[in-house]
Parts: structure tokens; C-alpha cells; sequence
């Protein structure tokens, strides 16, 4: 009787690991959606999961972080010249919204910055500028630990296979 209570606890422990069907897999962009929201410089939710059908690169930086106010300048030429290319760029912090508002303003980026609610280290980032590119489908295609030359003309013709 031990033996058909011990199997049967066993078989419901793996059955009920996951409130996910088998069939319906998160893609990686409704897997970070659940582990952070992140929210615009006017504190509005961004659902990233509805930019599907589209590229998406992520950036994570932070105001204090020289390499990656470096990169910026070429992050703004290469969002212009992949506009064609089904790409939307996002850079991501944790810190407060005023922060990288005042950043914003100062520097005059024309780029997407939003805010994570949570902070990096819940999403895996533990250097900075990492970023993550995503296909059309919200999969995960590429992660860049680390400055990049982004409007380079390896890059970008990297990301036009993408």
C-alpha cells in the first residue's frame, strides 16, 4: 500500500510541476514578462509579448555605466538604419524613472528607454551593457555581454540575417 501511495505522490509531483500546458511553451519574452515588468518613463506598463512579430534587442544599462553611454550613439544609427528591418530597440534599467528621464533629456537620445521594475540581477544580468536579441517569434537569438559597435558594418549585417 506504502509502495502505491509513494508512486502515486511521484506521478503527481512531475504532472503538476508546471501550470503550462506542453503545448503552449512561453516564448522568452513572456518568460521575462513574468519574472519583471518594465514600465516607460511615465510609469506605464510595457507588454513586451505584444511587440511579436517583430526583432526585438534589449540592452540593459545604467546611467553610471561608461561603456554603455559609449554604445548609445551607435544604437541610435543602427535603430535607423534596421527602421526597415522589423527591429525595435529597447534600453533597460533599473534605476529610477526621473534618472533616466534626466539622462534622456540631457543626452537627446531618440532611443525606447524603460525601466525594470525589478532589479537586473532577477533577469540574469550581472554585467553591464548586456543585451539580448529576439527573433520575429519572441525567441532569444543572441546575448552580448559587453560593449558593441552597433551601427559597425559587421553588425549590422549581422542583424539583417537575424
Amino acid at each position: 500500500m506504502k509502495k502505491f501511495i509513494f508512486i502515486g505522490c511521484f506521478i503527481l509531483f512531475f504532472r503538476c510541476n508546471s501550470s503550462i500546458p506542453q503545448n503552449e511553451k512561453l516564448s522568452d519574452i513572456e518568460s521575462i514578462q513574468l519574472k519583471t515588468s518594465f514600465v516607460d518613463l511615465k510609469n506605464k506598463k510595457v507588454d513586451l509579448s505584444s511587440y511579436k512579430g517583430k526583432k526585438i534587442i534589449i540592452s540593459y544599462w545604467a546611467t553610471w555605466c561608461s561603456p554603455c553611454i559609449k554604445e548609445m550613439p551607435g544604437l541610435t544609427r543602427a535603430q535607423n538604419i534596421l527602421k526597415n528591418y522589423n527591429y525595435t530597440f529597447f534600453l533597460v534599467s533599473d534605476e529610477k524613472s526621473s534618472k533616466i528621464s534626466k539622462f534622456k533629456n540631457d543626452k537627446k537620445y531618440n532611443l525606447n528607454f524603460l525601466k525594470s521594475v525589478a532589479p537586473k540581477e532577477r533577469l540574469g544580468i550581472y554585467a553591464l551593457p548586456t543585451s539580448h536579441i529576439f527573433n520575429e517569434k519572441g525567441m532569444k537569438v543572441e546575448t552580448i555581454v559587453g560593449r558593441v559597435v552597433w551601427d559597425s558594418e559587421q553588425t549590422i549585417k549581422k542583424l539583417k540575417t537575424l
